[in-house]
């Protein structure tokens, strides 16, 4: 144990060595390394966590920049997971940090999470959360969750002890486009690492046995008036049993939003060369870091001024970032394009760049 490193948080009493020592010997995964994951990753570096284990596929893109603030401008471009492995390296050595370079998808949670004792969710996509909540309560494992809306954040514990989960909170999987994602909505840049710090120390808590874990509680900060209030919820027997199911389920199946497309059926449509028009309605910013060739850019709040740049086309493919915009475009463009045929590409630039080159 490095002594001097840790000396400071050694000396408080109810942490002492013991605690430390918690520290050291904890495997904990993060999923996600953008907003929240870079707060949660520097920290629990830095405290002295044993075994810290990155689930991450996505490249820093310039839109990050103002709240992830582990990457730099040079970084534009390069995998998440490896820059800040190097941030982290250079700050504390003695971490063992694991690269999963992949999206925690049906096929790869349960491997993913078996050698960690904890897991904090970084991610911001609803439908990975479920899969988390279900993984975690097979391995019996706890997690963090964490979350962004505007300019409030949400944080609480699942399947702690035996405790509530997400889905006694959250029963139903939202349609795409139901609940905006901070693409649409925004995000302050400070937002982000104010709830990362807070999962970061449910992780120490839950880790050293330190006070009273945030489970059965739902934290709701909102940053316009610093206000925490917190609501509770009790466990929902009818949610014990669990199983991972396909991919279908947690992104909303095709019969319930209709016209979606998977990436791989899209990338085979693509091959076959039969003209057709991929609309990305992501923002110009986040269009300009990453997107096929000859794909047009109309954000999402653009579409309906701009829909006659779609009359007359005989196929139309919808994609944004992880399939959230694309719904609601799929939704909006729905009976105006007569002699179109209109789909949109389900999990979107996310799971295209998760496809093996």
């Amino acid at each position: 144990m490095e002594r001097a490193r840790y000396d400071r948080q050694i000396r408080l009493r109810g942490f002492g060595e013991a605690g430390q020592k918690s520290l050291q010997q904890a495997r904990v995964l993060v999923v996600g390394a953008g907003g929240l994951g870079v707060p949660v990753c520097l920290y629990l570096n830095s405290m002295g966590v044993g075994t810290l284990g990155i689930v991450d596929a996505d490249v820093v893109e310039t839109s990050n920049l103002h709240r992830q603030p582990a990457y730099r401008e040079a970084d534009v471009g390069k995998r998440k997971i490896d820059v800040l492995a190097d941030h982290m390296k250079a700050q504390n050595p003695h971490t063992r940090v694991v690269l999963h370079p992949v999206f925690l998808q049906p096929s790869n949670a349960l491997d993913l999470l078996e050698d960690y004792d904890l897991v904090v969710d970084a991610t911001d996509r609803i439908p990975t959360r479920y899969l988390l909540d279900d993984a975690c309560v097979i391995r019996g494992i706890p997690w963090i969750y964490g979350a962004l809306h505007g300019f409030e954040g949400q944080l609480s514990v699942f399947n702690y002890q035996d405790g509530p989960t997400y889905r006694c909170l959250f029963p139903k999987i939202p349609k795409p486009g139901e609940i905006p994602d901070c693409n649409q909505l925004g995000t302050l840049g400070v937002l982000p690492g104010i709830m990362g710090t807070r999962q970061a120390l449910e992780a120490v808590k839950i880790l050293c046995g330190l006070g009273e874990v945030l489970s059965g509680r739902l934290l709701l900060f909102s940053a316009l008036d610093q206000e925490s209030r917190q609501m509770r919820f009790p466990k929902d027997p009818a949610q014990a049993p669990r199983e991972i199911r396909d991919d279908s389920h947690y992104n909303a199946s095709v019969c319930e939003t209709g016209g979606a497309i998977s990436v791989e059926d899209y990338l085979e449509r693509n091959r076959s060369g039969k003209p057709h028009l991929l609309v990305d309605v992501r923002e110009e910013t986040e269009f300009d870091d990453f997107h096929l060739p000859d794909s047009l850019n109309i954000p999402l709040m653009e579409l309906q001024a701009r829909i006659e740049e779609l009359v007359g086309t005989p196929e139309v493919y919808l994609i944004c970032k992880s399939g959230s915009r694309s719904a609601q475009a799929y939704r909006t463009l729905q009976g105006q394009l007569r002699g179109t045929s209109l789909k949109w590409i389900l999990g979107g630039v996310q799971d295209l760049q998760a496809q093996p080159s």
